[in-house]
């Protein structure tokens, strides 16, 4: 059916027509990329070709990858990234082979991956396969999924992992042109982050999918999925996948997407990418949202049914500007991808609903980047910086609320100060100036300064970009949320005693409720927590971001008629928003969160994503001393 086959296969000529020119590499010192072993400057992918087969027996993706590369005269070796790839062989164009070598393995970035070039290489074919534990991919079982018949395979490639599946330079500041062939069991449908190139066909039990991505993209922006997967279009260039079964609730709690595209192109300029479809996938997903291109990758943990929880959506279409067009080109500078989207978030949020809501997800977010900035070891401490230091450490370590929620009061304080219209026409020309493009700190500041600034002194001194920017902790000059924001949530917290008021928490907002239980002292009586589920269902609300809230609550409390909600809601979903803050809460109280979070781990990990039990295997939780502490019920 044309509908169910059409969901991202927009443009089908264009597909067929010129790739775009991808952007240099950035050569200054501040662009060079620590968690690459990319030389780019020596020699760089231009274009990847992959053809691979999914295979879910096995689970490995196989099968070739051909890169077109450039390079320097004097260049005679390139170095992509590989992170547990079984490397066949390496040829060029003719067939001939190259010589290889893998490098040392470093526990995050993998190992080099260096090939010797003759004077007049330009293309390279790799004959690999994936290990199957690759970090990017995860493999369900029929059981796992919501239809219970066909197995599942996803991806999830930001920070670093694509390198687990695809031999290529795999870091933000070497954009690339791709395109796919992928041959799946017959049955399944793939999908990908890319236009189709052209109709699926299936011969031979297999089914046979191609893509093609003319836009020069970060290589982590390359994504996959397979399975039982219907389309179903929700306005002219929107449109959702998901599991059958799934499909009625997504469409109807994502009917406003068509609205949020324009009201995004009405401040941020048009929209580049052709179609907007999303992929609402199994809850194992380990982030809310990811912003492949074309094709948006959503936790179903954000249905609640009544849009309460949209703003996820509005946030990766944002992407679509701050993060794809003008993209970090190291992770050191995350905020300009993370920071801008989530200041354009509220904007279209505002455009949509209204003030009211934008203003409450703004002080939520503050709240929220107050308590990183305590988690980070308080306003002296080195992480609280928007350009961070993570040399050693492993990009997600830079994935926090600093990134986000300080990065978009860095962009609010400027609105407020230069004024909206000033601001909303500098960051038009900002996307505009830089699109398709890498981008750093110093870039934008330097932007900022000949486009918005333009040499005046009382400005500059007010805005303060430096220190925002270089410097730990909030500078005073930080726009405050509104205090009336919350004005009767906050009055509810103060005069709380020990019994909620019902009536005030059925005709409050999401957001009005998780502002009141991110306010109750973080110690309650077992009288007051008694009081609150009871009064309020916590323990059975369907939101999953108010039962998150709730559940941190229950555990700094030691709540033990919440362990069976929260067993529940650790094993439905894999989502590390959720899933790491509580089971490292729980591990932290040795005699008795820590007996909880191991079994609660050993029941839950075969579900949860790689990238999710990264850092949770670090807790030794399934240790023998952990499995033969006492338990709690």
């Amino acid at each position: 059916m044309s509908c169910n086959q059409g969901g991202n296969e927009q443009n089908n000529a264009a597909a067929a027509g010129e790739r775009d020119a991808v952007a240099p590499v950035l050569a200054t010192p501040d662009a060079v990329d620590i968690h690459s072993f990319a030389r780019p400057l020596e020699a760089r992918v231009t274009h990847v070709s992959l053809d691979l087969n999914v295979d879910f027996q096995a689970k490995r993706v196989g099968g070739t990858a051909t890169l077109d590369i450039e390079k320097a005269p004097q260049a005679g070796k390139i170095i992509l990234d590989d992170k547990g790839l079984e490397i066949e062989s390496i040829s060029d164009a003719d067939g001939k082979p190259l010589p290889f070598k893998v490098g040392a393995s470093d526990a995050n970035l993998g190992a080099p991956l260096a090939i010797a070039l003759r004077s007049d290489t330009d293309r390279l074919v790799i004959k690999y396969r994936s290990a199957p534990d690759a970090g990017a991919l995860q493999w369900l079982t029929p059981a796992q999924t919501a239809g219970k018949k066909q197995p599942y395979l996803f991806s999830q490639g930001q920070a670093i992992e694509n390198r687990t599946w695809i031999p290529t330079q795999d870091s933000p500041g070497i954009r690339q042109t791709w395109d796919a062939t992928v041959r799946v069991p017959a049955g399944l449908t793939a999908v990908m982050s890319a236009p189709r190139a052209e109709q699926p066909m299936t011969q031979g039990g297999e089914s046979i999918f191609k893509f093609r991505m003319d836009h020069s993209v970060a290589p982590y922006m390359i994504a996959i999925a397979v399975g039982d997967l219907a389309f179903r279009e929700l306005g002219p260039r929107t449109g959702v996948w998901t599991e059958p079964s799934m499909l009625d609730n997504a469409a109807r709690e994502l009917a406003d997407t068509e609205k949020m595209v324009s009201a995004a192109e009405s401040l941020f300029g048009p929209y580049a990418w052709g179609r907007y479809d999303m992929l609402v996938l199994p809850p194992s997903f380990p982030f809310g949202g990811m912003e492949n291109p074309t094709l948006t990758f959503l936790t179903p943990t954000f249905i609640a049914g009544d849009k309460s929880l949209v703003s996820l959506v509005a946030h990766e279409l944002a992407h679509s500007w701050s993060g794809n067009l003008a993209t970090n080109a190291t992770w050191a500078d995350f905020w300009l991808n993370e920071g801008t989207t989530t200041y354009a978030t509220t904007r279209i949020i505002e455009s949509l609903y209204g003030p009211r809501v934008a203003k409450q997800q703004i002080a939520l977010g503050v709240d929220g980047m107050n308590k990183a900035i305590t988690d980070a070891g308080g306003p002296a401490g080195a992480d609280t910086r928007l350009h961070i230091d993570l040399k050693g450490r492993h990009p997600d370590e830079g994935l926090t609320d600093i990134a986000y929620e300080k990065g978009a009061q860095f962009l609010r304080t400027i609105e407020a100060t230069v004024g909206r219209d000033k601001f909303d026409s500098f960051m038009r020309g900002w996307f505009d100036r830089h699109r398709f493009q890498p981008v750093t700190s110093a870039m934008f500041l330097a932007d900022l300064r000949a486009n918005l600034i333009k040499g005046d002194k009382s400005l500059e001194g007010k805005l303060q970009l430096d220190r925002w920017v270089t410097e730990p902790g909030i500078p005073a000059n930080m726009v405050k949320p509104d205090p009336q924001t919350f004005a009767e949530v906050d009055r509810a917290v103060a005069s709380f005693s020990g019994k909620p008021d019902a009536a005030a928490w059925g005709r409050w907002t999401t957001d009005e409720r998780l502002r009141f239980l991110n306010k109750l002292p973080r110690k309650l009586p077992t009288s007051s927590l008694d009081a609150l589920e009871q009064g309020l269902g916590l323990n059975r609300v369907g939101n999953m971001e108010v039962r998150f809230a709730w559940l941190e609550l229950a555990v700094a409390n030691r709540y033990d008629p919440a362990v069976p909600s929260l067993q529940q809601f650790l094993t439905v979903q894999g989502r590390r928003k959720f899933v790491r803050p509580l089971i490292e809460a729980l591990a932290k109280d040795a005699s008795w969160g820590r007996p909880i979070a191991a079994r609660i781990y050993a029941a839950a990990r075969a579900g949860y994503h790689p990238i999710t039990t990264r850092d949770l295997d670090k807790l030794a939780l399934n240790s023998s001393a952990a499995a033969a502490a006492p338990q709690k019920p």
